[in-house]
């Protein structure tokens, strides 16, 4: 791919989960982490301004942009809807992101959590058209979209705004045919208008890492890599693909990465197949496909407390991997926050849900399951 040549290798440093120690980002395993990122070759870094509560711009200012002259390193950032309500609000907002992150100018500058209700906003508030007007002052070197929908959505976006550069998709080997997802469909999408792609949660939020007992036996077949190697590799073999992200949030996970992005090598049939049989064991599973991305409690501001991601993951631990500590972590993510029973479906959650998840009527199958 001949595109974003200054983009060196083709696997990025996603920075929405990074290492944390008291609740705050551990600024020294952070720098660790970047130094062998970049020692290794790589220099691409995402982030946005919601990410961890609003602290990963800050840890990148403290552990990368203060530390590395300007051309080493490639710095995305986002333009998230629940911070302006119009069009005024944008450049200062945008400014905020610049000072967090210590930086002039961004590499890319992407429209985030694009769906067919947020992209309508972005439009009232001629946010694209703010976007490309901070590319002809210098401050944004490209503008992309971060998109969460299905294609057709795409399909519009790309036709009404063919200035944009790049396209954050969600694809990984799970959500390839997901009916709901449709990874597949959307990555078409971006083959038809020409338009590069960056690749986030292709792990699925370590749905991919934790695997059922009968699914990682196929992969443990192979006698190769870890399950995160074949996740990253599958996303990152398509042609289109410019950049896959990690949400790296260990030095374990960095140096594992690392391993085998460095030198890449697409799947070949055995792994391919290997793969298709882990979806085959999901496909047969009952399991709520949350990837713990956060909006839906950090972007909607639930009026319940519910930490929603929470209580869907010791679900999906009961149900998928009969983990005894499931009721145990259950409690542990109600004890000061509201339970799924507390539900009072109003519906801000579902609005903001990369994955279109009912997430009312799971929460009503969950408070069931734990016996509220």
């Amino acid at each position: 791919m001949e595109q974003f040549t200054f983009i060196k290798k083709n696997f990025g440093f996603g920075c929405m989960r990074l290492p944390m120690k008291d609740k705050e980002v551990d600024f020294e395993q952070t720098k660790e982490m970047v130094d062998y990122f970049i020692d290794h070759g790589f220099n691409y870094f995402d982030t946005a301004h919601g990410y961890i509560g609003g602290k990963s711009e800050t840890a990148l200012k403290e552990c990368l942009t203060s530390r590395y002259p300007r051309e080493k390193y490639i710095l995305t950032d986002k333009l998230t809807g629940s911070y302006f309500n119009k069009e005024e609000d944008i450049r200062p907002l945008f400014q905020s992101q610049l000072d967090a992150c210590g930086v002039e100018y961004f590499d890319f500058y992407l429209m985030h959590a694009q769906n067919s209700e947020v992209f309508q906003k972005f439009k009232k508030c001629n946010a694209y058209e703010t976007a490309f007007a901070l590319k002809k002052e210098g401050k944004v070197k490209h503008v992309g979209i971060s998109f969460h929908d299905k294609a057709v959505v795409l399909d519009q976006i790309l036709t009404e705004y063919p200035e944009i550069e790049i396209v954050q998709i969600q694809f990984n080997y799970l959500d390839y045919e997901s009916a709901s997802v449709e990874s597949r469909r959307v990555y078409e999408v971006c083959e038809k208008h020409d338009k590069p792609v960056l690749v986030m949660e292709p792990v699925k939020g370590g749905s991919l890492v934790n695997l059922p007992a009968e699914a990682q036996k196929a992969l443990d077949e192979l006698h190769g890599g870890s399950n995160a190697s074949y996740a990253i590799r599958f996303a990152a073999g398509f042609k289109n693909m410019r950049v896959v992200l990690s949400g790296m949030s260990n030095m374990e996970q960095m140096m594992d990465n690392v391993s085998f992005m460095e030198d890449f090598q697409p799947l070949n049939e055995k792994e391919l197949a290997a793969v298709k049989m882990v979806c085959d064991v999901y496909n047969n599973m009952h399991s709520i496909p949350c990837t713990s991305c956060r909006y839906c409690i950090e972007e909607s501001s639930c009026p319940k407390h519910i930490l929603i991601p929470d209580l869907f993951s010791s679900y999906n631990a009961k149900m998928i991997f009969n983990d005894w500590n499931a009721d145990h972590y259950y409690e542990r993510a109600i004890s000061n926050n509201g339970k799924a029973s507390d539900c009072i479906r109003c519906g801000k959650c579902e609005r903001v849900c990369p994955q279109h998840l009912p997430i009312r009527d799971l929460l009503q199958t969950v408070a069931k399951e734990f016996k509220e």
